[in-house]
């Protein structure tokens, strides 16, 4: 967005601004954008211009175009108002032009002014228009100073934040531009609520940029822990995603502490939704796997309710596309006898692909 203003969405704020039922300023939105030359006009109202569509593109035209003394102007107008105009549908891009302008002491002091009070931070983060300018203050940080407060105001609601549809964006950013020790107290709640994460819609995302970012004894406990929940994770409509993400990786410490998990309890998986795409995974991508996965599935006493099942099915397919030798011909001897099952909704997928005639 740098180099050009920021374009709110068309709307009216003739009510006035309300943040928390609280009204912050009632006006009626200017008629047009003030002319450049016109910023002295508005001394003493900034703060309400930055609210207004028309005002709120004059004060990044000011950004761009102004000298430094009206940046200072606008900074100063502004500043006891940040957290108020971080939340607000207008004044959310000012902050965020003010970002990529302002110099570090204007930084700092913007950064005090949203740490300094517990919890205000992942409050800003947890709203729809603070978590865009909260993402632009982590891309504008510099010092050490800086990114400390922020890490530290961020901290405590770091397992809210993941699970929001908001707050999970500054996370990722956190990941995407900080550094693996800065990023510390990400993967220490990713280890520690592994399966509280890795199971929520939008934590799971987040899970998986950890794996992506971690490194060092951060990607070890943090692939150690989800390995451990494999079996858990395996049938969640989420966790699911997570599991699979390690198998791609495919570390042998890890893989050898999910195949350990799954051993056993692949008929299970075989007929779940989530489990099946685990199950298939395994037969395609690691081949010490297979035979275990279908000596289970061939020991199962009504085997033809595996062919019947809506999911089992896909898995058979797999095992006959991707086995060989003995293990093939035990699997194709198994099948053969069910023929009469080949107009049943799933069995007629094993029988119609010319599987059994490798």
């Amino acid at each position: 967005m740098q180099g050009r203003s920021i374009k709110p969405d068309d709307c009216s704020l003739h009510e006035g601004i309300r943040e928390n039922g609280r009204r912050l300023g009632s006006y009626t939105p200017l008629p047009m954008a003030p002319s450049l030359t016109s910023l002295n006009e508005f001394r003493g109202y900034v703060y309400l211009l930055a609210q207004d569509q028309n005002g709120c593109l004059f004060l990044q035209k000011i950004f761009e175009e102004g000298t430094s003394q009206d940046i200072e102007l606008i900074f100063d107008e502004i500043i006891n108002h940040i957290v108020e105009l971080m939340l607000n549908p207008f004044g959310n891009y000012v902050v965020q032009k003010l970002l990529d302008v302002c110099d570090e002491k204007h930084r700092l002091l913007i950064v005090r002014m949203v740490t300094n009070e517990p919890g205000m931070l992942v409050r800003v983060c947890l709203n729809t228009y603070g978590t865009r300018v909260v993402q632009r203050l982590i891309e504008t940080l510099t010092t050490r100073q800086q990114i400390s407060s922020v890490i530290l105001a961020l901290k405590p609601g770091v397992l809210d934040l993941v699970k929001d549809q908001n707050g999970n964006h500054v996370i990722q950013r956190c990941l995407n531009l900080l550094s693996n020790e800065d990023n510390k107290f990400i993967f220490d709640a990713a280890t520690k609520f592994c399966v509280e994460i890795a199971t929520h819609r939008h934590g799971c995302c987040v899970m998986q940029r950890c794996i992506a970012h971690a490194s060092g004894k951060h990607w070890d406990k943090l692939m150690t822990a989800i390995s451990r929940n494999g079996l858990l994770l395996a049938q969640d409509p989420f966790g699911n995603y997570v599991v699979q993400c390690i198998m791609d990786l495919k570390n042998p410490f890890s893989i050898a502490i999910l195949l350990s998990q799954f051993k056993g309890n692949y008929e299970h998986l075989s007929m779940q939704k989530f489990g099946s795409h685990v199950v298939e995974k395994c037969l395609r991508h690691f081949e010490e796997s297979r035979s275990q996965i279908v000596l289970e599935l061939l020991s199962v006493p009504h085997f033809e309710q595996l062919l019947q099942d809506p999911f089992a099915n896909y898995v058979i397919q797999c095992a006959l596309a991707v086995t060989k030798g003995v293990l093939l011909s035990s699997l194709v001897e198994a099948v053969r006898p069910h023929s009469t099952l080949r107009t049943s909704p799933y069995c007629k997928r094993i029988f119609s692909r010319n599987l059994l005639k490798k």
